[in-house]
């Protein structure tokens, strides 16, 4: 066995809390940023989910804005036959 001098032992206990410091700094870095990452994940879902209601509810506006749209030419329409269907009425009443 070989013996180690006192200065070779400091050399290596400086190494080994180097070491050591290094690992405790980035320990806590890799769980500042999972810290991080669950709480923008988080914000991300609930940014997805308002999103997703203000889409739903801007399709509903959109979709009853239509059907509004819809029935109005539909009732446009029914008056229109019914003004031709009573003219032709008073056309061949008049022919008669």
């Amino acid at each position: 066995m070989r013996a180690t001098s006192g200065h070779a032992n400091k050399e290596w206990e400086y190494v080994m809390k180097k070491i050591a410091l290094t690992a405790a700094v980035l320990g806590l870095g890799l769980a500042a940023c999972e810290a991080q990452t669950d709480e923008a994940a988080e914000t991300g879902i609930e940014n997805t989910g308002e999103a997703m209601e203000a889409d739903a509810e801007a399709a509903g506006e959109a979709t009853e804005a239509a059907m509004e749209e819809m029935a109005a030419e539909a009732d446009e329409t029914a008056t229109e036959v019914e003004a031709a269907v009573e003219g032709e009425t008073e056309a061949e009443a008049a022919a008669e």
